[in-house]
Protein backbone atom coordinates (compact mmCIF):
# COMPACT_ATOMS: atom_id res chain seq x y z
CA UNK A 1 0.00 0.00 0.00
CA UNK A 2 1.30 3.47 -0.89
CA UNK A 3 2.00 6.07 1.76
CA UNK A 4 0.51 9.57 1.76
CA UNK A 5 3.75 11.08 0.46
CA UNK A 6 3.80 8.62 -2.42
CA UNK A 7 0.24 9.64 -3.33
CA UNK A 8 1.32 13.29 -3.16
CA UNK A 9 4.30 12.61 -5.47
CA UNK A 10 2.06 10.72 -7.89
CA UNK A 11 -0.45 13.58 -7.90
CA UNK A 12 2.32 16.09 -8.62
CA UNK A 13 3.67 13.95 -11.47
CA UNK A 14 0.21 13.64 -13.01
CA UNK A 15 -0.35 17.38 -12.64
CA UNK A 16 3.03 18.08 -14.25
CA UNK A 17 2.16 15.82 -17.15
CA UNK A 18 -1.25 17.42 -17.64
CA UNK A 19 -0.23 21.06 -17.37
CA UNK A 20 3.44 20.87 -18.40
CA UNK A 21 5.12 24.18 -17.48
CA UNK A 22 2.19 25.58 -15.49
CA UNK A 23 2.28 25.51 -11.72
CA UNK A 24 -0.54 23.99 -9.72
CA UNK A 25 -1.49 25.15 -6.28
CA UNK A 26 -3.34 22.83 -3.94
CA UNK A 27 -5.62 24.66 -1.50
CA UNK A 28 -7.27 23.54 1.68
CA UNK A 29 -11.07 23.29 1.16
CA UNK A 30 -11.89 25.53 4.13
CA UNK A 31 -9.44 28.19 2.94
CA UNK A 32 -10.85 28.06 -0.59
CA UNK A 33 -14.46 28.27 0.67
CA UNK A 34 -13.70 31.28 2.90
CA UNK A 35 -11.85 32.98 0.05
CA UNK A 36 -14.78 32.41 -2.31
CA UNK A 37 -17.25 33.76 0.27
CA UNK A 38 -15.21 36.92 0.68
CA UNK A 39 -15.00 37.34 -3.11
CA UNK A 40 -18.77 36.88 -3.44
CA UNK A 41 -19.39 39.49 -0.72
CA UNK A 42 -17.04 41.94 -2.42
CA UNK A 43 -18.75 41.40 -5.79
CA UNK A 44 -22.15 41.97 -4.16
CA UNK A 45 -20.93 45.29 -2.74
CA UNK A 46 -19.58 46.35 -6.13
CA UNK A 47 -22.84 45.36 -7.84
CA UNK A 48 -24.86 47.45 -5.37
CA UNK A 49 -22.62 50.46 -5.98
CA UNK A 50 -22.95 50.12 -9.77
CA UNK A 51 -26.72 49.56 -9.86
CA UNK A 52 -28.38 52.77 -11.14
CA UNK A 53 -31.74 51.80 -9.65
CA UNK A 54 -30.22 51.88 -6.18
CA UNK A 55 -28.94 55.43 -6.71
CA UNK A 56 -29.29 57.32 -3.49
CA UNK A 57 -31.48 60.29 -4.31
CA UNK A 58 -30.43 63.46 -2.57
CA UNK A 59 -33.43 65.75 -2.58
CA UNK A 60 -32.63 69.27 -3.68
CA UNK A 61 -35.12 71.94 -2.68
CA UNK A 62 -35.16 75.43 -4.20
CA UNK A 63 -37.65 78.07 -3.04
CA UNK A 64 -39.59 75.40 -1.16
CA UNK A 65 -40.04 73.22 -4.25
CA UNK A 66 -38.49 69.81 -4.88
CA UNK A 67 -36.05 69.85 -7.79
CA UNK A 68 -35.33 66.78 -9.94
CA UNK A 69 -32.15 66.12 -11.92
CA UNK A 70 -31.85 64.66 -15.44
CA UNK A 71 -31.66 61.07 -14.21
CA UNK A 72 -34.80 61.36 -12.08
CA UNK A 73 -36.81 63.04 -14.86
CA UNK A 74 -35.73 60.43 -17.42
CA UNK A 75 -36.81 57.68 -15.02
CA UNK A 76 -40.11 59.41 -14.25
CA UNK A 77 -41.03 60.01 -17.92
CA UNK A 78 -39.38 56.84 -19.22
CA UNK A 79 -37.44 58.78 -21.86
CA UNK A 80 -33.82 59.00 -22.97
CA UNK A 81 -31.41 61.80 -22.08
CA UNK A 82 -31.54 63.00 -25.70
CA UNK A 83 -35.34 63.27 -25.64
CA UNK A 84 -35.11 65.24 -22.42
CA UNK A 85 -32.60 67.56 -24.10
CA UNK A 86 -35.04 68.02 -27.00
CA UNK A 87 -37.83 69.02 -24.58
CA UNK A 88 -35.48 71.55 -22.96
CA UNK A 89 -34.32 73.00 -26.29
CA UNK A 90 -37.85 73.35 -27.65
CA UNK A 91 -38.99 75.13 -24.47
CA UNK A 92 -41.56 72.46 -23.68
CA UNK A 93 -39.91 71.70 -20.35
CA UNK A 94 -38.62 74.57 -18.20
CA UNK A 95 -35.37 73.98 -16.33
CA UNK A 96 -32.87 75.71 -14.09
CA UNK A 97 -29.11 75.39 -13.82
CA UNK A 98 -27.38 75.20 -10.46
CA UNK A 99 -23.61 74.68 -10.29
CA UNK A 100 -23.47 73.39 -13.89
CA UNK A 101 -26.21 70.84 -13.24
CA UNK A 102 -29.71 70.88 -14.75
CA UNK A 103 -32.71 70.73 -12.45
CA UNK A 104 -36.45 70.68 -13.07
CA UNK A 105 -39.21 71.73 -10.71
CA UNK A 106 -41.42 68.82 -9.78
CA UNK A 107 -44.51 70.94 -10.46
CA UNK A 108 -43.23 71.73 -13.99
CA UNK A 109 -42.77 68.02 -14.68
CA UNK A 110 -46.30 67.24 -13.48
CA UNK A 111 -47.69 70.09 -15.59
CA UNK A 112 -45.73 68.81 -18.61
CA UNK A 113 -47.23 65.34 -18.10
CA UNK A 114 -50.76 66.77 -17.88
CA UNK A 115 -50.32 68.88 -21.04
CA UNK A 116 -48.81 66.07 -23.07
CA UNK A 117 -50.60 63.01 -21.65
CA UNK A 118 -52.92 62.61 -24.64
CA UNK A 119 -50.01 62.99 -27.05
CA UNK A 120 -48.05 60.24 -25.23
CA UNK A 121 -51.09 57.97 -25.11
CA UNK A 122 -51.74 58.35 -28.87
CA UNK A 123 -48.07 57.56 -29.66
CA UNK A 124 -48.19 54.37 -27.56
CA UNK A 125 -51.37 53.13 -29.33
CA UNK A 126 -49.78 53.24 -32.80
Amino acid sequence: MKSATEYDRTAIKIADLCFKNKKIMFLDKEYFDSWMRSMAQRLDRIEKLCDPSSKQIQTFVMDGEKMLDNYEVCQMLNISKRTLQRYRSSGDLPYQMNQHKTYYKESDILLFIERNFDKFRNIKKK
